[in-house]
């Protein structure tokens, strides 16, 4: 099986990596595409008015000045690529209810699946005081990933997965459950700064990811639980 793997944290970034390791160990034939600097945040932003410089980094690896989504048309329709599935991540950090909307991690999945590609998002929510364990992430990705491919995605869907983050150690894959999208906002916050005429004022968000609302069987619930939270999203 042939994947295609991209992100939103550019190339060479530590979940990109532990995908791709993932992927090689299960013996399938992979192809990375990912932004050349870090887009986290860009959304379903495509570059049209400008050209695209791609970059080849290694066999069947290459980087590209544009976003997540761009990757996947550029593989598609710039390469010719006819992956059968689009795999994006690992984003260092959640992609939870309203996050979908704005992650380039999740765009680039959304894009693959407006073309009829198979697509999934991967996620690690990540806990402050807990450091991430890429090796225990690898050997997750390599017990979840199959039962992923027995399932794929309805027709015009992409599927979305967020990873809990719990103190390193050799835990094994935590429940994996099926959640719909939390529908409560993200808390907005702003820090001003004393105004300074005639320049103005600066403004720091300060909203915390962790006080966000969850609701029973949501993405932010089973993640922040310690649970993997899968969720099917139609276009």
């Amino acid at each position: 099986m042939h994947f295609l793997l991209t992100n939103d944290d550019g190339i060479g970034a530590a979940g990109l990596e532990t995908l791709a390791a993932a992927c090689a160990s299960l013996g399938h034939r992979i192809t990375v595409l990912a932004p050349h600097v870090e887009q986290s945040m860009c959304g379903h932003r495509l570059t049209t008015h400008s050209p695209l410089k791609l970059v080849t980094t290694g066999p069947e690896r290459y980087s590209l000045t544009g976003t997540p989504a761009d990757c996947v048309r550029t593989a598609v329709f710039g390469l010719g690529l006819q992956p059968d599935w689009v795999l994006s991540g690992v984003n260092h950090g959640g992609n939870l209810g309203q996050d979908i909307y704005v992650s380039g991690t999740c765009a680039a999945a959304r894009e693959a699946a407006y073309h009829g590609i198979k697509a999934a998002a991967f996620s690690q929510y990540m806990v402050r005081e807990n450091a991430l364990d890429w090796e225990r992430l690898q050997r997750w990705l390599e017990e979840l990933l199959p039962e992923l491919l027995k399932s794929p995605p309805a027709a015009a869907s992409w599927v979305n997965v967020n990873f809990p983050h719990p103190a390193p150690g050799p835990l094994p894959l935590p429940e994996v459950c099926d959640t719909v999208p939390e529908l409560a906002p993200i808390p907005v916050a702003f820090e001003l700064s004393p105004a300074e005429p005639p320049h103005g004022q600066w403004l720091q968000y300060s909203g915390r990811y962790a006080d966000r609302g969850s609701s029973s069987g949501s993405d932010v619930a089973t993640a922040f639980g310690g649970r993997v939270s899968v969720s099917q999203i139609s276009l």
